[in-house]
């Protein structure tokens, strides 16, 4: 099978290892990769977005699958793309179409979703400017700290957590007026959820689905959870509090209700669901869907996943996910972010690292890096995702902390507390 994974970040890498892992692959592409992936697969030099140079590539190598990796090719719709043209529509993607990606590029699509399937989440109120004294209103129903997200994809960056009344109303009129740009036309207050997070992962074929490992990662770029959000900084899998009575509920309350709302709001929908959720004492709750596996969760959740991971996507495009049963590692897997100066504020690309060679009893995954000559330099905020196993959560962080201060580059920062809450 001639397979391309669009992507160039930690998680691509990840899931590039554990394809390049499979029997049943013949050649690996990924588009357009980082310095890691080419390890695995023939990086290529096309943007995911550009439906038109995919297709050209796709008929090219006789490509026979498409894996998509970030979300915002599947929110600008590349699975439709391919599945209308009569040229490429044999092609199996896994990733859901358009109307199935606004689970995660429309946060008040998700809410309504939630609500109408009776999925636990927090209350809500959607705002546009035309609502805005509603909106103002809702905030004054509501206790702090007041949730303010973009309705739109931002990067990451479209959520805002604000203790004061005053703040959280001046937030919301610029959130408006154009604070995260198109994002930011609609937003979404949120009840506050207290609790502690973790991420679940289900991937379904639109009617059965199996449950990948959970993780539990750390946006935060400070020390003890504080400071600026960023993409991720760490990751930890099994989560010690996702036990199997949790873990039930959770099945029972929110994944299988999400794929059975989905059917039944005539969704097709074949590959991950992302689903972030809040363990407040003892319940689940939904905060947010996403369309595609989580970074830097994917990380630890695939060196866990034992069954071949493209035999899972041949069920997943054939519509008989059923009968697969998805085998798991049952040793802690954790990972740590390096991440460049400056990060998630401005930093500078380019510097060299080095250490790569000495790293041992670990897996180093790139998210931004690229090749130059014989060098591998930085090309991004996150750099590597250092991943290791272990029998228990110290033990595999020892190990990612050890490998982590072997690598180097200029202005190199990571966390040195993933984990430190479980």
């Amino acid at each position: 099978m001639n397979v391309l994974l669009l992507g160039s970040g930690g998680r691509e890498h990840a899931m590039a290892w554990k394809m390049a892992q499979s029997e049943k692959l013949t050649n690996l592409f990924i588009a357009p990769g980082n310095a890691g992936t080419s390890l695995h697969g023939k990086n290529v030099p096309i943007n995911p977005n550009d439906f038109v140079e995919v297709k050209s590539f796709l008929l090219a190598e006789k490509i026979d699958m498409v894996v998509v990796g970030p979300e915002e090719p599947l929110v600008r719709g590349v699975k439709d793309f391919i599945i209308n043209d009569p040229e490429i529509a044999h092609i199996a993607v896994i990733g859901p179409g358009k109307e199935g990606a606004r689970l995660e590029g429309s946060k008040e699509f998700a809410k309504d979703f939630m609500f109408r399937h009776n999925i636990p989440t927090a209350g809500y109120k959607s705002v546009n400017k035309n609502n805005l004294d509603e909106g103002l209103a809702y905030l004054e129903s509501i206790k702090a700290p007041y949730v303010l997200k973009a309705d739109g994809l931002a990067a990451g960056k479209g959520v805002l957590i604000l203790e004061d009344l005053e703040e959280a109303k001046a937030e919301l009129t610029a959130m408006l007026e154009g604070k995260f740009g198109a994002a930011s036309s609609v937003v979404v207050i949120e009840e506050f959820l207290k609790g502690i997070e973790l991420s679940v992962f289900a991937l379904t074929d639109g009617h059965s689905y199996v449950i990948l490992p959970e993780a539990k990662d750390y946006k935060r770029i400070g020390e003890g959870d504080t400071g600026l959000n960023t993409g991720g900084m760490g990751a930890v899998s099994p989560v010690p509090f996702a036990d199997e009575a949790f873990m039930k509920k959770v099945e029972e309350r929110v994944v299988r209700p999400t794929v059975e709302g989905l059917i039944a709001d005539n969704i097709p929908y074949k590959g991950f669901v992302f689903i972030g959720l809040m363990n407040v004492d003892g319940e689940p709750f939904v905060i947010e869907y996403n369309v595609r596996m989580g970074d830097p969760e994917t990380e630890v959740v695939m060196p866990r996943i034992k069954s071949d991971l493209v035999e899972l996507f041949e069920a997943v495009a054939a519509g008989n996910l059923k009968s697969q049963v998805i085998e798991t590692e049952p040793q802690t897997v954790t990972t740590v972010m390096l991440v460049s100066g400056g990060y998630p504020g401005s930093y500078e690309k380019g510097k060299t690292i080095t250490g790569l060679d000495k790293t041992a009893d670990c897996l180093v995954f790139h998210a931004g890096t690229t090749q130059k000559d014989d060098d591998i330099k930085t090309n991004g905020g996150r750099v590597i995702a250092v991943s290791a196993y272990g029998a228990n959560k110290d033990e595999a962080l020892k190990k990612s902390f050890k490998n982590a201060d072997l690598i180097q580059f200029d202005g190199k920062y990571f966390r040195s507390d993933i984990g430190f809450d479980l």
